[in-house]
This record gives C-alpha cells, sequence and structure tokens, in this order.
C-alpha cells in the first residue's frame, strides 16, 4: 500500500513539471504577451492666473503653470476640452521658462455670461519617442458680464484704441465717405460696428488680439460734421469717445496709408507763382525783345491748364467690379452691367477713380478699363 502512494506521488510530480506529458498541448497554443511597461507622470499643472471678473467681448489670459521633472524633452501639448462661452484666439500658447517651471498663456475671448475655462490635458512629447502619462486639469465656471452701453457703443472692448490716419472724401450729392486707420491693444478689433451710418465695412485688417490694426470705412450724411463713437477703456474702466473731424477733400486715395486730408490750399499756391512767373517772362519779353524767355511763360500756363482742365471720360468693360477704395481685397460696391463711359476724376497705382451716373465715387482697376 505504501508502494502505491509513492508510484501515485512520483507520477503526480512529473506531470505538473511537465503539462505536455499529460498531453498534447504545444507552446504555439500558449499565448504570448508583451510585458506592459510603466507610465510615469511627470508633469504637475494648476492656473497660475484666473482673472475675477471678465467682460462679455473681452480677451483675456489664462496661464498654466507646469512644472516637469524630465530635463530634455520636444514639447508640451494641449488639449482642451469642455470649454463654454468662450472663443480660444490661438492654438498655440506663448510660453516662458522661469527656472523649473513652464508658463503656457492661452487667450479666449468671452461670447457669453455663462463661461467655463476649458479642461486642460498636458502631455509631454519626448525626443526618444517615449510614452508619459498625461496630465489634467479641470476648468471652472467663470464671471463673465455684460455691459450697458448707449447707442453710440462701437462694440470695441480694449486696453486702448487710437486713429492712426483718416481721410473724408464725397461719395455722392447725400453723403461722404471716411476711411481712418486705427490700432488696438487686447482687443478683438474685427468686432467693431458703428451705428447711425449709412455703410460701413472692413477694408483690412490685422487679427493679432495683443496689437491690432484695422483699415475701416463709414460712409455718413454729409451734414455730419464729426464722426463720434465710443468705446470700453480696461484700464481706466469706463467709456471713451473717439472723435473725427470731417474734413472733406476731394484729392484722391492712394493707399492704406496715405489716409490723412491733405491741403488743397497748396495747389492753388502752386497756380498762383506759375502766374506769376509767367507775367514776370510776359514783361521780361516786352522790355528785353528777347523771345527764349516764352519758355517761361508755356510751361507755368501748361502746368496750370494740367490741373484746371476738367477730367477726361474712361471706358470701363461690362462686368467690371467698381470697388469704393483702390485696394484689391476691398468693398465692391457695384458692377458695371454694361459697357461704361464715366468721368475721370484720378488715377493711382493701377488703379482709376470715376465719378459713376448717380454722383458716387468709385475705383476701378486699370485692367478693366477698354482698350480702345
Amino acid at each position: 500500500m505504501i508502494k502505491l502512494l509513492f508510484i501515485w506521488l512520483f507520477f503526480s510530480i512529473l506531470a505538473f513539471a511537465n503539462p505536455n506529458a499529460l498531453g498534447d498541448t504545444t507552446d504555439a497554443d500558449v499565448p504570448y504577451e508583451e510585458p506592459i511597461e510603466e507610465v510615469s507622470k511627470v508633469l504637475y499643472l494648476n492656473f497660475e492666473n484666473i482673472p475675477q471678473r471678465v467682460l462679455k467681448g473681452e480677451v483675456f489670459p489664462i496661464t498654466i503653470k507646469t512644472l516637469c521633472v524630465i530635463k530634455d524633452f520636444k514639447d508640451i501639448q494641449y488639449k482642451l476640452s469642455n470649454m463654454q462661452g468662450l472663443k480660444m484666439l490661438s492654438d498655440t500658447p506663448t510660453r516662458v521658462k522661469d527656472a523649473k517651471y513652464y508658463y503656457d498663456t492661452f487667450y479666449f475671448i468671452a461670447t457669453s455670461q455663462n463661461a467655463k475655462i476649458p479642461d486642460f490635458e498636458a502631455t509631454l512629447i519626448h525626443t526618444h519617442k517615449k510614452s508619459y502619462q498625461s496630465t489634467q486639469l479641470s476648468g471652472e465656471a467663470l464671471n463673465v458680464i455684460s455691459l450697458n452701453p448707449k447707442n453710440d457703443f462701437s462694440n470695441i472692448i480694449a486696453n486702448s484704441f487710437e486713429i492712426v490716419e483718416y481721410k473724408t472724401t464725397s461719395y455722392d450729392a447725400t453723403h461722404n465717405i471716411v476711411v481712418f486707420v486705427a490700432t488696438a491693444q487686447n482687443c478683438d478689433i474685427s468686432a467693431l460696428k458703428l451705428n447711425g451710418v449709412y455703410k460701413q465695412g472692413v477694408e483690412s485688417v490685422t487679427n493679432s488680439f495683443t496689437d491690432a490694426k484695422i483699415t475701416y470705412y463709414a460712409i455718413i450724411d454729409k451734414k455730419l460734421q464729426t464722426l463720434s463713437f465710443s468705446y470700453f477703456n480696461l484700464i481706466k474702466n469706463k467709456f471713451l469717445f473717439v472723435n473725427i473731424p470731417i474734413i472733406v477733400s476731394d484729392d484722391s486715395v492712394t493707399t492704406q496709408s496715405d489716409l490723412k486730408p491733405k491741403d488743397q490750399s497748396n495747389e492753388i499756391i502752386k497756380m498762383g507763382a506759375s502766374a506769376v512767373v509767367a507775367f514776370i517772362a510776359f514783361i521780361i519779353i516786352l522790355w528785353r525783345r528777347k523771345y527764349i524767355y516764352l519758355v517761361f511763360i508755356l510751361l507755368p500756363l501748361a502746368y496750370i491748364l494740367s490741373i484746371a482742365l476738367p477730367s477726361k471720360e474712361v471706358c470701363i468693360k461690362e462686368g467690371s467690379a467698381i470697388y469704393l477704395l483702390p485696394m484689391s481685397n476691398g468693398t465692391i460696391f457695384e458692377q458695371a452691367p454694361q459697357e461704361y463711359h464715366l468721368q475721370k476724376e484720378a488715377e493711382v497705382k493701377g488703379w482709376t477713380k470715376v465719378q459713376l451716373q448717380d454722383q458716387k465715387i468709385g475705383w476701378v482697376k486699370n485692367e478693366d478699363l477698354c482698350s480702345n
């Protein structure tokens, strides 16, 4: 009996030591699993500054203070989610490194009073393609309030808003057109909108919210002597007025940077000086009897005639675009339904200024003029 017990134990040990001894199982039947590599948390995040109050329409920053325990890495990438009532102005944050911390700043604009800062998920991108655990930072509700402005509010909320250049010309029998260049800091300048104007629009804009620039036009009543509107100054925490005096100028708008009214008295002075030179030359001819001085009469008279003669007529091709300003990306306010013959007012850098049949002033490209 004892011998049988030892024999049974012996075969049992053999069976557990070699499972194949009891069947036909092979190595191929046993699935192989890769060892799981442990990933570690290497980023630690927190909000550096959250504004206590934000105005609806205000541009504001959110800064993430990040500590990274890895020295050599390629980048820190962020994924934002669960954002409410905000518009993100830039996908790439501005980064400042201070000692062992990284300060990444994102810019937003508040679009609703019910706003929430997004949740941030940061992932370290390693130079050797190593994987690390991402880090989450939960956003929170934001205190957004709305202004209660008057009708003159231009929809601009900024640290500063300044008129750099401006110009006013006649648009038609009852309207003038004001074109101005403005700069602003910490502002969504594309939101500019004026009340009480006949027509308005953006001719060009630099969408840098930190230092923005816009070229804007407004068609106003001829009776208006000053174009006034207000904006909210974030530094002074109050509404400030912007006043543009209406000084109608008949000379042409040349470029976006040449919009200031010019003194038309210069042309009158030049014409007067030319007339004086011609008169003196005429007296000298009578006195000295030397007709070589005729050149001092003919040249000034030719200059006076070039200014005083009425403008020429030009032909515009059918379907040609008539622009409000001489800019390729400018506003098209009319298209020629047929071949037009219009009065030419001026010409500058590939553009011709014309007076339309309804007395409005427009610009056409020289390539759209009839060849004959």
